[in-house]
């Protein structure tokens, strides 16, 4: 594996740095580097972040161990990276209307374990969409520790229309009175209701705790309700489309403040990851600002257009479009399952998930628009993905004819510009 030198300008950058130290780990930096600027990203969890957010985690405060809370470490030197913290949880307040932002966790994932460990016991019940139908692993999957330590019960979505059934969910919830109810989902494309879910809740005495890892980017830009007029506990992440570094966060009100920075640390954290915090709170400020409210806005836009031109390509969208940055879609119109889709497209150089679908045997796509968003595109540029995808999926279009296309319409968007 030959290594890339001309993309090191400087002998003096981190980058530089590394070649120099270990040429065999920075050529896989830069084949990574190459592998997305020249596929179309379109999994709906990922995005690029701004090169500010990646200066922040490249930063001294990635040396620094800080257990605790500002003002309370349990290590000295702890001072400067306080302030950080301080800094990214206000400004996290700030763009959510939220009393408290516990800005520690290392993943959505770990938000939702903090959020459990504040209000629930081994063995309490729980409501939370099912996994056939969107759900996440943290909802009840027996292959994960919230399968393992709660009673999760799962509902549904309605199998003509696939938006969720709260009537389904009062039954359930009057019939097994959860100690806390969940909403959220990893592959849902419409707006939550997340006023309904909250009257379910106070008529059976639940918590709400809305797992908005996906749609949190569109809340900052305002382009999805918020959940935190609602939820006792919302849990995020601080990237896909809020365009920070890979990690979680939780907001909640005031009086359950104390028990989920207790869940967080030291129930089931250790010491902060500082350059994250610090990251995080760059992606506050950059999601605060008028740009990226128009740039949420395009996600969405760039989404529905993505899932009309699909529609009209003969592949199946599921509730018939979105509101969100994702959208599902079945490809067994054009003679393909999810599985073999997913790896047809990925020799053309279109990076996608596959995923379950609702009422369904076979298992369907999973399209976002994040992070081609990001990159600029538009549109008339989601017309063009779509008759790629349909193109490699009839076999109208050899995989490799359309990863020179591919190749061509990222080299127009590069992620990174100079």
């Amino acid at each position: 594996m030959s290594v890339t030198h001309e993309i090191i300008e400087a002998d003096d950058s981190s980058v530089g740095v590394l070649l120099r130290q270990d040429p065999e780990l920075a050529e896989i930096l830069f084949a990574e580097g190459r592998r997305q600027s020249t596929t179309l990203q379109l999994i709906a969890a990922e995005n690029f972040t701004s090169p500010a957010v990646l200066a922040a985690l490249g930063s001294p405060l990635a040396n620094k161990y800080a257990e605790g809370y500002p003002g309370a470490r349990h290590h000295g030197g702890c001072e400067i990276v306080d302030v950080a913290e301080r800094l990214a949880a206000q400004r996290a307040q700030a763009l959510f209307g939220a009393e408290h932002a516990n800005v520690q966790s290392h993943s959505g994932s770990s938000a939702v374990l903090a959020a459990y460990a504040a209000l629930l016991r081994p063995g309490d019940t729980v409501l939370a969409l099912g996994l056939p139908y969107g759900g996440h692993l943290t909802h009840g999957s027996p292959a994960n520790f919230s399968g393992r330590w709660f009673d999760f019960v799962g509902y549904g979505v309605d199998a003509e229309t696939g938006l969720i059934d709260h009537d389904q969910v009062r039954t359930l919830a009057r019939a097994r009175r959860p100690k806390a109810i969940v909403c959220g989902s990893i592959a849902y494309p419409r707006h939550l209701d997340y006023a309904a879910f909250r009257d379910i809740a106070d008529e059976v005495g639940a918590y709400l705790i809305a797992d908005a890892a996906h749609p949190i980017g569109l809340v900052a830009g305002g382009a999805a309700p918020s959940p935190v007029p609602y939820a006792d506990i919302v849990c995020a992440t601080t990237h896909k489309v809020l365009r920070g570094p890979r990690g979680g966060m939780i907001l909640c009100g005031s009086e359950l403040a104390e028990r989920v920075d207790r869940a967080v640390f030291p129930f089931t954290q250790g010491g902060a990851q500082m350059h994250t915090i610090a990251a995080k709170a760059v992606a506050f400020g950059e999601a605060a600002t008028p740009a990226f409210a128009a740039y949420a806005h395009q996600v969405v836009a760039n989404a529905r257009a993505l899932a009309a031109h699909l529609a009209a390509e003969g592949l199946v969208v599921t509730t018939g479009g979105t509101d969100t940055h994702l959208l599902t879609a079945d490809p067994a119109p054009l003679g393909v399952d999810g599985k073999t889709a997913r790896g047809l497209l990925a020799a053309a150089g279109i990076v996608l998930d596959c995923c379950a679908l609702p009422h369904a045997d076979a298992r369907g796509l999973r399209l976002g628009t994040a992070a081609v968003t990001t990159q600029g595109m538009g549109e008339r540029e989601m017309r063009a993905v779509a008759t790629l995808v349909a193109g490699v999926l009839r076999g109208t279009t050899d995989p490799a004819a359309a990863r020179a296309d591919v190749r061509d319409l990222t080299a127009e968007f590069p992620p990174y510009p100079d």
